[in-house]
C-alpha cells in the first residue's frame, strides 16, 4: 500500500524520543497543578499542606476547589513557582503518598 504522505492516527500516537524541538520548561516559572481526590471538607487544606513544603512561597488564597458533578470528587487547582523538574516530581510523589489523591495533572 502506498503512503499518501499524510500521518495516520496510529502515526501520531507514537512518542517522539529525544526530539530537540520538543518544548522544554524554563525554570523558574509559574506551574499550574490540578489535584483530584475524594471530596472532603479538609481535602484542599491537606493538598496545600503538602504543596507548601515544596514551594514555601505558595499562596493558598489562590486555590480553586471544584466539586465533581455528583459531588463525589474534588479538584484543587493551584499554581506554584516551580524551580526545577525535580521539585515538581517530588511534589507529585508526595501528593500521591497522602493516600487521598487519585490524580495529579
Amino acid at each position: 500500500m502506498k503512503s499518501s504522505g499524510k500521518k495516520t492516527f496510529r502515526d501520531m500516537r507514537q512518542p517522539v524520543a529525544n526530539d530537540p524541538s520538543a518544548a522544554k520548561i524554563t525554570f523558574p516559572c509559574d506551574y499550574p497543578i490540578k489535584v483530584v481526590g475524594d471530596a472532603a471538607d479538609d481535602f484542599a487544606a491537606a493538598v496545600c499542606q503538602v504543596v507548601v513544603t515544596h514551594s514555601p512561597a505558595f499562596d493558598a488564597s489562590t486555590v480553586v476547589v471544584v466539586d465533581s458533578r455528583n459531588g463525589r470528587f474534588q479538584s484543587v487547582r493551584l499554581t506554584i513557582q516551580a524551580t526545577s523538574e525535580e521539585q515538581i516530581k517530588r511534589l507529585f510523589v508526595d501528593l500521591k503518598a497522602t493516600g487521598r489523591v487519585h490524580m495529579v495533572l
